[in-house]
């Protein structure tokens, strides 16, 4: 998109950013260090000068105080001034402020200060003092506030020179920094930028058996083989797929030509006897059927875990109760009859996926079942189990009994596509179970579905 900042001018902004803020602590932190350490000797400064005015001003020594200014002669690199509460000079060289003549009065205590004196910046002490003074012409004791102030040219200059310098280091700070960044940016994005251009020859090829170089140990290495782990996935994903479309056609591919043959047939209809005509429609009704079976578990297994109905839990006995019943209708015209063994177990899962699953089961059992026979069925910690009594699992054949369309050679003349298990497997996969299949003791198969135990909620009606 235009206008869109680069990975490679944000890492540099980045850059920026951090050493901005960085120089800013560090060249702030120096500026105020520098000022105080110089603003303290200046405070040393002041203090000596007060010292000085003391030896010179206190009993039973004096000094001289003008009665305009209130300056104290003799004192030498500062100014001193002399306040006495209530009688101001009239002309006083450093301001006489609220604070100044609380100072005089007791009521407040030393203090430093910057003032302007003719224009220029001065740093000044005021503290109580006693005084014996001179003024003009008469000698007295008198207690006032003493201020003690010397120009701060000299640090203001040195501050001055120091900001220049902070600020130059800045500059060139910055200018460093945004180097350091660019040449990092370049290292970080110049191996970015090849998995990119691998990954889009992966893109415009849409050759997914091609892989990435694994690379080290760091983010990017584990990035490409994250990636690869995703083009493994994907590669499977498209082999089954293909697969499926393959198996799918192949097995379409024997009702439609019946299908196809016995329409021909019906062209011909006129010819046909009553008898033949109703094998002829039998047949057609059952070539149908066959293909909307097909079709139906094409579908389940092609939309997976892709429905819309969340797990929670149910009570699974009742769920195999509800198929049984149905199970039992279709098994009516053959004679076979179903027993169940059914505890109460919860699991959590999604019913309609479960339930095609437990179905299928019944299907296949009843499908293998002899006329007049009995299907078993088992409920119990999760588990599903339904055994037949008819011929059993073949030993070739035991380890394909879930794979998509696979038939066994005795199962070629029986109805089904060979889909029925395999989605029993795909949602044993998907709601965390397990399938298994064997051979009964005393005859017959025995498949079964494991499915997790879930713990039974409170208050959760059980519908049938």
């Amino acid at each position: 998109m235009p206008g869109v900042m680069s990975f490679r001018a944000r890492m540099v902004l980045a850059a920026l950013v951090v050493g901005g803020f960085a120089i800013l602590f560090a060249s702030g932190g120096a500026y105020l260090a520098s000022r105080n350490a110089l603003l303290n000797s200046v405070n040393g400064n002041l203090q000596q000068t007060r010292s000085d005015v003391e030896s010179i001003c206190s009993p039973p020594s004096h000094c001289t105080v003008n009665s305009t200014t209130g300056l104290i002669a003799n004192i030498y690199g500062a100014t001193a001034q002399f306040y006495v509460a209530g009688s101001a000079p009239a002309d006083p060289v450093l301001p006489i402020t609220a604070q100044v003549r609380a100072v005089a009065a007791g009521r407040m205590h030393a203090y430093y200060t910057d003032v302007k004196v003719g224009g220029e910046e001065n740093r000044e002490y005021v503290t109580f003092q006693d005084f014996t003074v001179n003024g003009d012409g008469f000698l007295a004791s008198a207690s006032g506030a003493l201020l003690v102030a010397t120009p701060l040219t000299g640090v203001n200059d040195q501050l001055g020179h120091l900001g220049l310098a902070l600020l130059l280091v800045a500059l060139a700070a910055l200018t460093l920094a945004a180097l350091l960044g660019w040449l990092a940016s370049r290292a970080a994005v110049g191996p970015l930028n090849d998995l990119t251009a691998s990954i889009e020859d992966i893109a415009r090829t849409t050759d997914v058996s091609e892989r990435l170089e694994p690379g080290g140990q760091d983010e990017l290495g584990r990035l490409r083989r994250a990636f690869n782990r995703l083009l493994g996935a994907l590669e499977l994903s498209l082999e089954s797929q293909h697969r499926l479309v393959l198996d799918a056609s192949h097995e379409l591919r024997t009702p439609l030509t019946s299908l196809r043959t016995n329409l021909e047939i019906v062209r011909r209809i006129d010819e046909l006897s009553e008898p033949e005509r109703d094998v002829l429609v039998a047949d057609v009704l059952t070539q149908m059927q066959e293909l909307t079976n097909l079709v139906g578990d094409l579908a389940e297994l092609a939309r997976g875990d892709h429905t819309a109905q969340r797990a929670a839990p149910f009570r699974l006995d009742q769920l195999v109760d509800d198929a049984v019943e149905l199970a039992i209708s279709h098994g009516r015209p053959r004679g076979v009859s179903f027993t169940t063994n059914l505890d109460p177990t919860w699991v959590e899962g999604r019913t309609d996926r479960i339930g095609r699953a437990v179905g299928n089961l019944l299907d296949n059992a009843l499908k293998w079942s002899p006329d007049g026979g009995t299907v078993e069925v088992l409920c119990r910690g999760g588990e599903v189990a339904v055994r037949d009594h008819g011929p059993g699992i073949e030993p070739e054949d035991l380890p394909h009994i879930f794979d998509r369309f696979y038939r066994a050679r005795s199962a070629r003349a029986l109805p089904g596509s060979g889909l029925g298990l395999a989605i029993v497997a795909q949602v044993a996969s998907e709601e965390g179970g397990s399938v298994q299949a064997g051979n009964a003791d005393g005859g017959g198969a025995i498949v079964s579905i494991q499915l997790p135990v879930a713990a039974q909620p409170a208050q959760v009606p059980t519908p049938r």
